[in-house]
């Protein structure tokens, strides 16, 4: 009764899908209205049905994601500030500072996300936050993260981000100074016509951005060497701090990404484009503002990697089966000369169907074939992998495709693992930082044979997917 007394019970909507009614209002305001026609634009230049089951419900998925995502445009620092700055006294006697009066109080390791604002990807933030009190009072802790949190719930830029935050508690606070440090990692998905080439893709540009005011304002002052002496276990020192070079240019991978697209993706669909802006607009941006006039562009490009088209899958001709390896040792030959195969860390990127927001991460196959003989080259795998990566997905039937089409051409033993960091989980609802998901999928003899399961499961490797920053 707890929670009908506070007004927050679910509905069900038509697919069955739970609402809490708190949710109720936000669908149905116009610009949530509005991203979702936004939305329903966007699928269907992707080649989508917007009726099928699993994209139904996408466009106010992603409307709701979107919205939650920017909140931080209606809120305003003095509401969390006001209220929340207590009298503390600093030091009586003796030679020193501390309490209320030019003690260093940090607070460190603050998760955020961001959108960023020249491709719409979100990207993480490691935020540390000092600031020297002044005026015999402090700030409750947790007010530091919830007014960094709402310049990162913004259309930003990494350095724009840092700049806003550190201002924001000098204006709100008046300390004799401030300072913020930025750690961020922003997604950088490789192109569908470049994955195969590039083996060695890294899958994150980050950047290291620092802001000072008052004390901080000199970036060789005493106080930094206090802030950063306190970060040095994170890998921030000084020298970092004062080389940094993180322009925008080298931040954002949009920027070049029209090096290594195809001729026929320079133009994006002008209907796509007008979506976007149209979103823009809807989450209270101006997108004639000059940092956002290429964003729409910058993220029609890179939607367009997932549209469903008919792609060929490249085997090389390749084909095996169990009934070639019987004409050639016979039956009662072949399980006892087999031996597990396996290939591991296959990489893997896809767009998720539901919010229209990256995973990705890697896949594991293993299969039984003849002793000695490993019957298929990594790279038809790791095509297999792409070939089924490169689509709006679920991870669960990711799973499932590449397992059945595994065990089409290598026969019907077959287990395949996927571990996978989702975007969503970080950018929206639970912001769970740092989880990973992993599926897997077991045919012919891994069903029905633990020990296989065992065996294989023991030799993936400890998870490098996770432990982004």
């Amino acid at each position: 009764m707890g929670a009908l007394d506070e007004g927050h019970f679910c509905v069900e909507l038509e697919n069955g899908m739970k609402l809490d009614i708190a949710d109720l209002g936000l669908e149905k305001e116009p610009e949530t209205i509005a991203i979702e026609d936004a939305v329903k634009v966007l699928l269907q230049g992707l080649g989508e049905d917007v009726n099928r089951e699993g994209l139904k419900k996408t466009p106010l998925r992603v409307a709701k994601a979107l919205r939650e995502g920017t909140r931080g445009y209606k809120q305003k620092v003095k509401d969390i500030v006001q209220g929340a700055l207590f009298p503390e006294v600093g030091v009586h006697d003796g030679v020193g500072h501390a309490g209320g009066v030019g003690g260093l109080v940090i607070v460190r390791d603050l998760d955020l996300f961001s959108y960023c604002e020249s491709c719409l990807l979100p990207f993480q933030v490691k935020c540390h936050v000092g600031y020297v009190p002044s005026g015999q009072r402090v700030l409750g802790l947790s007010k530091l993260s919830r007014v960094a949190d709402i310049f990162a719930k913004r259309l930003q830029d990494p350095q724009r981000l840092a700049d806003e935050v550190c201002a924001a508690l000098h204006h709100g606070i008046k300390p004799a100074g401030v300072a913020v440090i930025l750690q961020c990692s922003h997604i950088h998905f490789p192109n569908l016509e470049t994955v195969f080439l590039d083996s060695k893709h890294q899958g994150w540009v980050k950047a290291l951005v620092s802001s000072g005011l008052g004390a901080f304002e000199d970036e060789k002052a005493d106080a930094w060497i206090d802030f950063l002496g306190l970060l040095k276990f994170r890998g921030i020192t000084v020298e970092k701090i004062l080389n940094r070079d993180c322009t925008k240019q080298s931040w954002c991978p949009s920027f070049s990404l029209g090096a290594n697209i195809s001729s026929e993706l320079v133009a994006p669909n002008p209907g796509m484009v007008a979506a976007i802006a149209s979103i823009l607009r809807s989450l209270g941006e101006d997108p004639l503002r000059k940092e956002l006039v290429e964003t729409p562009s910058h993220f029609v490009r890179w939607l367009m990697n997932f549209q469903n088209t008919n792609l060929e899958m490249k085997l090389n001709g390749f084909a095996y089966s169990r009934t070639d390896l019987v004409k050639a040792k016979g039956e009662a030959c072949l399980h006892n000369n087999e031996q597990m195969h396996s290939e591991l860390n296959l990489s893997f990127w896809s767009q998720c169907e539901h919010h229209l927001l990256p995973f990705h991460g890697v896949v594991h196959i293993g299969y039984f074939g003849p002793e000695g003989l490993n019957p298929i080259g990594k790279s038809i795998l790791q095509s297999i992998v792409h070939f089924y990566g490169f689509k709006l997905q679920v991870q669960e039937r990711l799973t499932r495709q590449i397992a059945e089409t595994v065990s089409s051409i290598l026969g019907g033993d077959i287990i395949v693992v996927v571990e996978a960091n989702h975007t969503c989980m970080i950018s929206r609802g639970i912001e769970k930082f740092g989880s990973n998901t992993a599926t897997f999928a077991v045919l012919g003899r891994f069903s029905t044979d633990p020990a296989a399961r065992a065996m294989f499961l023991e030799s993936i490797p400890n998870s490098t997917t996770s432990g982004i920053l």
